[in-house]
């Protein structure tokens, strides 16, 4: 039986890493990729050394600093896609493992980046977690050392959330806890009978 991959997406304060708690807690099992990113810029991580030979100044006692990273990517314009081209086929290469690695019937990808990078193509399903514009603001100005001008750059380079929304397969609006866990349960419940039954 080969694994229902389940696409988790959503624009910054959604409240995507919420909801993707909630398929662990049904025991989900869950890739995320900006976990797997932590693990390949850790000591010993597959892309320390491609990213030094790149930014030799982002390699810190053998890991890759994201403050250099970002500092590297704010002095110059060319070196955000230098350093996707480094990292992004060593994710998808990580969330290959997983998906060949982990015995399950549903699993759940959790991929910041499912529509921009093309990635919904690898799943059976996509799920997009939504909000009201102003809870999504109150929720990111919240998060420590955001501005107004870093709130807007990183919305400016996401999908919007309405076409995020045209494109879902499956939609969850995240206004409270008890709704999220309740949409979450029912959605296992609706892919696990039709497509396994």
């Amino acid at each position: 039986m080969t694994a229902f991959r389940l696409g988790l997406t959503g624009s910054i304060g959604m409240g995507k890493s919420t909801t993707a708690t909630f398929f662990a807690a049904e025991g989900v099992p869950v890739w995320d990729a900006d976990q797997a990113v932590h693990r390949l810029y850790a000591k010993g991580g597959a892309a320390v050394a491609p990213l030094a030979a790149l930014l030799p100044q982002a390699e810190v006692q053998g890991a890759i600093c994201r403050e250099e990273l970002r500092r590297a990517i704010a002095q110059d314009s060319g070196a955000l896609p230098r350093i996707e081209a480094v990292v992004h086929p060593l994710v998808v290469a990580d969330r290959a493992r997983f998906v060949a690695e982990t015995r399950a019937d549903l699993l759940l990808l959790d991929i910041p980046l499912l529509f921009e990078t093309g990635a919904d193509a690898s799943v059976d399903a996509s799920l997009v977690v939504t909000a009201p514009p102003a809870l999504q603001r109150a929720r990111v100005m919240a998060r420590p050392g955001m501005t107004e001008a870093l709130f807007q750059t990183l919305l400016a380079k996401q999908v919007p959330d309405r076409e995020k929304r045209a494109r879902a397969t499956h939609l969850i609006e995240t206004l409270s806890l008890s709704s999220v866990r309740a949409c979450v349960q029912a959605l296992i419940r609706y892919i696990r009978e039709t497509h396994h039954a």
